[in-house]
């Protein structure tokens, strides 16, 4: 199995859980003289099942992005962290950027000559271009990741 294989059956054993999770709390209790309308404890016993797989897979894919290299020499982990700071960067850049440009509601200048003019902090325009630099190297080491998650095998 591909370490991508098992991403995506990662991402459907969560979503099975929060599923199942949510059918057992409206099963968890119901009126005297009525029935629910699913077996909570067999659901419960499902969504123990479908833990014990997750956490494999979660075990497999750790082992995997910390073994595994990418082009550059990094593991997969030492990039994600890296993806993770730099998704990180952009958005602080991205909102210093909007706060200094007054794009987040305020309006920049004065309305009555007896205001106090507003002004910005920030270079803007400097802030928009580290963003973007920001964003091209994100966008660069996300198709690094996506092309190795589709090319490394999972760990045993």
């Amino acid at each position: 199995m591909k370490l991508a294989e098992a991403l995506a059956e990662r991402a459907d054993a969560v979503r099975k859980l929060n599923e199942l999770r949510s059918r057992i709390e409206a099963n968890a209790t119901y009126q005297e003289g009525e029935e629910p309308s699913e077996d909570a404890a067999a659901l419960l016993r499902e969504a123990d099942a479908a833990l014990t797989r997750l956490e494999v897979l979660m075990r497999r894919i750790n082992q995997t992005n910390t073994t595994a290299r990418l082009a550059d020499g990094r593991s997969i982990t030492e990039a994600l962290a890296r993806r993770d700071a730099l998704r990180l960067r952009y958005s602080l850049l991205d909102g210093a950027a909007d706060a200094a440009s007054g794009s987040r509601g305020r309006g920049f200048g004065r309305q009555l000559r007896s205001e106090l003019a507003t002004l910005s902090a920030l270079d803007v325009p400097a802030l928009r271009a580290q963003a973007d630099e920001v964003s091209k190297e994100l966008r660069k080491l996300d198709l690094q990741v996506q092309e190795a998650n589709w090319q490394v095998d999972l760990v045993d």
